[in-house]
């Protein structure tokens, strides 16, 4: 009798089938779509929030046409009236007409330093802007209240 080699009895190992990656599993199907879900939602909140801020970007190119005017003819008053009239204009879109509109002086300026103040900014308007429409306002710093309304379009909340 020859003794026989028992490895040389041996089936040679069978590797399972590959994996398909096509059609992936249930979970894979929940999560594109649970993907595509939140991207439709996120795309619909970019859009509305877009769509609620053209005033303010209506409202910066205006300030930025009043300022090119500014440095090339106009007046420290005109300006300072331009500039008045396109913050009451904001406001009586953004907020109640109630609150707004007969706003004017010093209650005027109170309350655009108090949406600076819910904005938690540290920045005020001039007392100037409560005598915007007067014959003489006084002294102005244009260029600073340019810039503080820039920064007010910017970050005032809004109303209901």
């Amino acid at each position: 009798m020859t003794p026989q080699d028992p490895l040389a009895a041996l089936q040679p190992l069978r590797s399972p089938d590959p994996v398909a990656f096509w059609p992936p599993a249930p979970g894979w199907w929940i999560l594109a779509a649970l993907g595509c879900a939140a991207f439709a939602l996120l795309s619909w909140s970019l859009l509305r929030r877009y769509q609620r801020n053209r005033y303010r970007r209506l409202a910066r190119a205006q300030l930025r046409a009043i300022e090119a005017a500014y440095h090339t003819d106009a007046s420290v008053t005109d300006t300072l009236s331009a500039v008045n009239t396109l913050l009451k204009g904001v406001c009586l879109q953004v907020y109640p007409r109630r609150e707004v509109a007969a706003l004017s002086g010093t209650r005027w300026l109170q309350f655009l330093n108090g949406e600076f103040a819910a904005a938690d900014s540290k920045q005020r308007f001039p007392e100037a802007i409560a005598r915007a429409h007067a014959a003489d306002p006084g002294p102005v710093d244009i260029p600073a209240l340019l810039a503080c309304a820039d920064t007010w379009l910017c970050r005032h909340r809004g109303g209901a």
